[in-house]
């Protein structure tokens, strides 16, 4: 067949930009060896909210029922339901991408992708059998994958990777995991909320590098007040694969060592480039695929996307980023790089952030403002029972646009979208002062906070 558009790769970046070409009335094609969703819908966005949610009902129960009223005998649980319920959600998710598929008339190939040349893909299929195609242009949304430790091959068992923990068929009693990141902590939260010994070690002086520090700090508190053993500044220096387990020996910032012993190794300590073979791209050092402002390769006609073109591995970027390629490419519009962003880490409490920490503000000179206001002060935090953590929001201070926002808290991940918009939109405090937020909500914690900026805040 040929095609106005090929895109290799069935994830966030790849079907919606697949979608949005089909939309613009092209004939497309997407190649997915896997299944439709990619990594982000099989395994990882997806399921591991799945797994989290359970977590989140089992420890309010396990460890909050008197406090909600709640009395009962002999509370069990039944992990491989968890799982399975997990990997059910994931499932009608994916099926419903391959309907979307359909509606948009997209022609849905499964095998794995290799260029023959710029504009020729052969797909070959689990059984061996290949075809070839054609197409106008393709876009490469191939993703990354779990990296490994050079010396300590997943083995499935006691040393895995993300795609390991979300299916483990027992649940390990001890589990050690390196790396603080998103994914690190949020199966460090899911595993502990079930009972495991749970191991957290991070190389970088704090969990959640990324975040802002009084974020990171307030989490971390909250991980060792659950039982969470937490080693931050902390560079592994050995590991051994044991007949049932692992043992790793750790060396602190002060040069103490110390030994953890666990049933199961989880390595969160990043991503590794996934790219389709057959042509030479040019790449940064790390391996992820360079782009023009077009999202165009160096290969003319070969465009590309998402996490196979660097940070942020975020599925929203990912998204936007096909569809800013694919408009470009057949709309005329010109194609944007992502500047602003949100992030967002699913443990209890929650986190999320869009735009700049204290940290980025100061590196940059800019002169700002900071309102915080915390959910103990929260009419509706009280009410659900979540009183921890708190809103933060930097101010530009000649113009008092919003710089940057930081929530670690409940619901944190659906409070950041407001905060997001202000940012594109260049909100100012006075307009956020002067937006009515329902009461009792969440969100009147930033409508609390852009006045604690100006000492205007009601509540504090």
């Amino acid at each position: 067949m040929n095609y106005d558009l090929i895109v290799i790769g069935g994830g966030p970046a790849g079907y919606v930009g697949a979608i949005r070409a089909a939309q613009l009335g092209k004939k497309v094609a997407v190649i997915e060896r896997d299944r439709a969703g990619g990594t982000c819908l099989n395994w990882g966005c997806i399921p591991t909210k799945s797994l989290l949610r359970n977590a989140e009902l089992y420890h309010t129960l396990s460890h909050r029922a008197a406090e909600f009223g709640f009395k009962f005998d002999n509370l069990s649980f039944d992990w491989s339901k968890i799982i399975g319920r997990s990997r059910g959600v994931s499932d009608k998710m994916a099926k419903g991408i391959e309907f979307l598929f359909k509606k948009n008339k997209i022609d849905y190939l499964r095998g794995e992708g290799t260029f023959k040349d710029a504009k020729t893909v052969v797909v070959k299929a689990a059984d061996g059998k290949e075809e070839t195609h054609t197409a106008g242009a393709v876009f490469i949304a191939t993703g990354t994958a779990t990296r490994a430790l050079p010396d300590l091959p997943f083995n499935g068992s006691t040393v895995i990777g993300a795609r390991h923990a979300m299916t483990l068929e027992k649940q390990p009693k001890r589990m050690a995991i390196m790396g603080a990141g998103a994914i690190g902590v949020e199966f460090a939260y899911f595993y502990n909320a079930f009972g495991t010994q749970v191991t957290l070690i991070e190389m970088l002086p704090r969990i959640l590098p990324v975040e802002d520090e009084e974020i990171s700090a307030t989490l971390q508190k909250s991980f060792t007040k659950s039982g969470i053993k937490v080693l931050t500044g902390t560079k592994v220096e050995k590991t051994e694969v044991l007949p049932d387990g692992v043992r790793i020996t750790a060396k602190d910032e002060k040069g103490a060592t110390q030994t953890v012993e666990a049933d199961v190794l989880l390595v969160a300590i990043g991503v590794t480039p996934v790219l389709p073979g057959g042509l030479e791209f040019k790449r940064d050092a790390r391996g992820y695929l360079q782009t023009d402002d077009s999202y165009q390769t160096n290969v003319p006609g070969v465009y590309a996307g998402g996490d196979i073109i660097g940070p942020p591995w975020l599925a929203h970027v990912a998204s936007w980023e096909a569809i800013q390629c694919i408009e470009g490419l057949f709309h005329g519009k010109k194609p944007r790089k992502v500047t602003v962003f949100p992030g967002c880490t699913y443990c209890q409490p929650q986190v999320a952030s869009v735009g700049l920490t204290e940290r980025a503000a100061k590196d940059k000179g800019i002169r700002y403002k900071v309102g915080k206001f915390p959910f103990l002060a929260s009419g509706k935090a009280q009410a659900v029972g979540e009183g921890d953590g708190f809103v933060k929001i930097l101010f530009g201070e000649e113009h008092g646009e919003v710089l940057g926002a930081h929530i670690v808290g409940p619901e944190a991940t659906e409070l950041i979208a407001e905060m997001g918009l202000a940012i594109t939109l260049e909100a100012t405090h006075e307009e956020i002062e002067a937006t009515i937020h329902a009461h009792p909500t969440l969100a009147e914690a930033i409508h609390e906070a852009t006045g604690a900026a100006f000492g205007q805040a009601i509540h504090i």
